[in-house]
């Protein structure tokens, strides 16, 4: 019986009577996506979970073996560049902390740097590892995972979200790529309940600051509960993806004003514009951050990417709910950055910075899987390759994602 929905008649006693128990005995509803225009949203997390599967999958990951055994370009140079980096080094110590502390802008550090370059190492290893098949690798990058998951109990200040949200993106990669592919890895267990403990309860209820913040946690949430097999977790997670990212990009079929996120309190024309750096004219593929700058759409474009890309390993492809936002945003940002000069109706015709290494995993799948032209988007992701890290939570993606089929 649908919700809301009164039977005609009722019939005798005893037809209430059962109708009741039948009720009673009916499992509860999950929350539903509440959008609107949207169709109530079904559950999201696989009946199975596949493994390794944040970002990266075995076959993706047999594909770049492959190709880089050949020599095969753009994938030998990617992967030297991350072999030459610090990330792979096999001297590297961790620099785990009981405490990570992070104001604004990471000010004040206290190990907000070492941990999340420690979790890209790990992420960065892990891959070595399943190169080569050197297994010093393995044993490094498990090192580092041991030496966080027996320290590290708290995030504080101001950043803590975003912090948490950063070098949880990275960990899960890592971990899945560790635990399912390597012989052996007695803590796997404990560095689970790290995650559960210390760092999804941190980025699982969202954030109402700028977008990149709840995209992040999101990438977060999901990645963690991939590797935990928790299904509620994963839910829950796509649900702040599924209200998030209309309201991170604009498209003209929104109407006058773009969308708010569930809960924002953007109930105003004024308050939404103020939310959208002051901006007043939309345009397709418009983020809620282009007029601050175009690192911090970067972050959330790839948050978006991510979250797609761990949702098409784990079986339910998120890309075609997003595909139009986000093919829009990916074009728009690379065709400024390439240097078309900026109309005076978008950001008072000026954009500041540039989005970073973050567009090969969306590129890959909107236009190679999903056959749309992304001219400019792939103009700029080719002119930057090998893309390397930003050192928060994006590392070599022209070396696990251009032009991957898997």
């Amino acid at each position: 019986m649908r919700t809301g929905t009164i039977p005609r008649v009722l019939g005798t006693a005893a037809a209430l009577a059962a109708l009741l128990t039948a009720a009673l005995a009916a499992p509860a509803v999950a929350e539903r996506s509440t959008t609107p225009g949207r169709a109530p949203a079904e559950a999201a997390a696989p009946a199975s979970f596949t493994h390794p599967g944040v970002l990266v999958s075995r076959p993706q990951l047999d594909f770049v073996r492959g190709r880089v055994q050949a020599g095969a370009q753009p994938w030998k140079s990617a992967y030297d560049q991350m072999m030459g980096s610090k990330y792979a080094s096999l001297t590297r110590t961790a620099k785990p902390r009981a405490v990570v502390e992070c104001g604004s802008y990471s000010n004040p550090n206290n190990g907000c740097t070492d941990e999340r370059e420690d979790a890209i190492a790990a992420y960065t290893l892990s891959l070595a590892w399943y190169i080569t098949q050197d297994s010093r690798y393995a044993q490094k990058a498990i090192q580092i995972m041991d030496a966080w998951s027996a320290v590290i109990k708290d995030h504080t200040n101001s950043n803590a979200p975003l912090q948490t949200s950063w070098a949880g993106s990275s960990w899960p990669r890592a971990a899945e790529i560790i635990k399912y592919t390597y012989s052996s890895w007695p803590g796997s267990g404990r560095f689970g309940t790290m995650l559960r403990n210390v760092y999804l309860p941190e980025v699982t209820n969202g954030s109402h600051s700028n977008g990149n913040w709840e995209l992040s946690m999101a990438e977060a949430a999901i990645g963690i509960a991939v590797f935990l097999e928790d299904r509620a977790a994963y839910d829950k997670a796509v649900g702040k993806f599924r209200g998030r990212v209309p309201a991170y990009i604009y498209v003209t079929a929104d109407g006058s004003l773009p969308k708010v996120a569930p809960g924002s309190g953007l109930d105003t024309r004024a308050k939404v514009i103020n939310y959208w750096q002051g901006q007043s004219t939309f345009m397709d593929g418009l983020s809620q951050e282009t007029c601050r700058d175009l690192t911090h759409t970067g972050y959330g474009l790839s948050a978006i990417s991510h979250i797609a890309e761990t949702s098409r390993i784990q079986g339910q492809d998120l890309y075609p709910e997003i595909a139009d936002r986000l093919r829009h945003a990916m074009g728009l940002h690379a065709k400024h950055q390439l240097g078309t000069p900026v109309p005076s109706s978008l950001c008072g015709g000026s954009l500041k910075d540039s989005l970073g290494p973050i567009t090969e995993v969306g590129f890959n799948a909107l236009a190679n899987r999903l056959g749309y032209a992304m001219t400019n988007t792939q103009t700029l992701t080719e002119r930057q390759r090998p893309a390397g890290s930003n050192n928060l939570f994006v590392a070599w993606e022209t070396l696990t994602h251009a032009n991957n089929p898997a």
